[in-house]
């Protein structure tokens, strides 16, 4: 047991939901550590991202049109903006448990070894940004998009190019999840229904001038066996001069009733009250086919088709296929399969499944090094999955401590000393909120009002946040 009272010190890669859980969960662990007299006395976490700006997948991955995102960032805001004195129970800035370095990438601005030396625990909460792998002939062909690739470009990322090609008329989306979904309204719904949102100007310029007509959403299994979430579904079928296509011959023998589950049986309603609406007056059409396993991309050059085998429903559930094809003319294909894990430099890594190697929170054969979030546990389910996943991590985190797990820091400098040796431009929480307001301003003098434009390139974002605030 640790004999004098500990103030841990850790460090977390990655400001996106993940980590920000992870940290406000660690504080309040060992809030309760040091209410029952036990070894911890206080927590000092220091959260890394590589980008300028907090949240990760909230402020770069998710379509800027869902509402409720604004609750999510604000309930992350209020993680990271103050946390209450534990003397006077008031909320005071000098106090702050969790300390934001933005525009740090581990790896290339740090190494992973110089945080293990300086922290007695170093949690891993990077996600998966990259598309997962679609093995079919003609991936690589031009007019081949990854849907990661093209939500960063319509959420303002500043590490994409700042245009997207968007000459197709006809544009194939590959997936039946809520990725799938997101790519397929942002292309089929008009720049100026996207206008009151934070997209970036040069995106509302692109979408503009985008030629798309029809989006068709390929996935491989029958409508019961899609992995929308109904708040997705419904808004799909709430965008100004689209038409929901279906076609009957995918919903043989489907019947809400022997759905599963209620979220299901929602879902599978809301499909066929879509198939009882008359279509053919909107100026874009939104097609959603099942029973579509993608065989290959088409085209010499380029993208000019898509290939598919249909399938259908084998025993106990498992997919068949039924060796009859279909091809479709689309000049331009988005596939929404999945993520795959962000590797940290330094830290073991399992290729096949894009993931760190742990047990329940802990790294394989490295002590006081863990995991949590997607790059944990794989790029499924939702933000509440996040927060239990990383109750989890903390919670073997805060064990380990208790019985003097953790080896102590070897090097007790203050890690913004080394960022300042190597002149690393790294953002602080108040460079955040500069960089907030200046956005929020700018969507108030914005032709059109808006609640924020993003601000896009990098450099921008640096030098805004280190103007409006002190850095150290």
């Amino acid at each position: 047991m640790t004999s004098t009272p500990l103030t841990l010190r850790v460090a977390i890669v990655g400001a996106g939901p993940a980590g920000i859980y992870a940290g406000n969960l660690l504080t309040t662990a060992v809030d309760a550590v040091r209410a029952a007299q036990g070894p911890i006395e206080s927590v000092e976490i220091d959260l890394f991202e590589s980008l300028p700006a907090p949240y990760g997948l909230i402020r770069y991955g998710v379509a800027p049109d869902h509402p409720r995102i604004k609750g999510i960032v604000n309930s992350l805001h209020e993680m990271l903006d103050a946390f209450p004195d534990a003397s006077t129970g008031s909320a005071t800035q000098d106090r702050r448990t969790i300390r934001f370095i933005g525009n740090v990438e581990v790896g290339r601005d740090i190494a992973l070894d110089e945080l293990r030396e300086r922290y007695h625990a170093v949690i891993l909460a990077t996600g998966a940004i990259r598309d997962a792998a679609l093995d079919v002939p003609g991936v690589d062909l031009p007019g081949s998009y990854g849907a990661a690739d093209f939500v960063a470009w319509f959420d303002g990322h500043p590490d994409v190019a700042r245009t997207w090609p968007l000459e197709a008329s006809s544009v194939a989306v590959i997936g039946n999840g809520n990725v799938a979904l997101d790519v397929a309204r942002v292309l089929a719904k008009h720049a100026e229904d996207l206008r009151s949102t934070e997209v970036p100007d040069n995106v509302l310029a692109g979408l503009e001038a985008s030629a798309v007509t029809d989006v068709h959403v390929f996935g491989r299994r029958g409508p019961a066996g899609i992995k929308f979430t109904p708040i997705e579904l419904r808004e799909l079928g709430e965008v100004p001069d689209v038409d929901i296509v279906l076609y009957d011959e995918d919903f043989e023998g489907v019947d809400p009733a022997d759905a599963p589950n209620n979220q299901l049986k929602v879902m599978l309603r809301t499909l066929n009250t879509w198939r009882a609406r008359p279509t053919g007056t909107a100026s874009r059409r939104l097609h959603l086919h099942f029973w579509h396993a993608p065989v290959a991309i088409e085209g010499e050059g380029r993208v000019s088709g898509i290939r598919f085998e249909r399938t259908r429903a084998g025993a106990g559930g498992a997919l068949e296929r039924t060796g009859e094809f279909r091809e479709y003319d689309v000049q331009a294909v988005y596939r929404a399969v999945g993520y795959y894990g962000t590797r940290v430099v330094g830290a073991p890594f399992d290729e096949a499944r894009g993931v760190v190697p742990n047990e329940a929170g802990r790294v394989v054969g490295e002590a006081g090094l863990y995991a949590t979030g997607w790059i944990k546990r794989g790029p499924v389910g939702l933000i509440g999955h996040t927060k239990s996943d990383a109750l989890e991590t903390i919670t073997n985190l805060v064990a380990d401590a208790e019985v003097g797990a953790l080896r102590a820091p070897g090097v007790g400098d203050d890690v913004l000393d080394l960022l300042d040796e190597r002149e690393t431009e790294y953002t602080t929480w108040d460079g955040w909120l500069a960089l907030d307001a200046h956005e929020r301003a700018l969507g108030e003098s914005h032709v059109h009002t808006r609640e924020r434009v993003k601000v896009v390139p990098r450099e921008e974002q640096v030098a805004v946040s280190r103007d409006g605030a002190l850095v150290r």
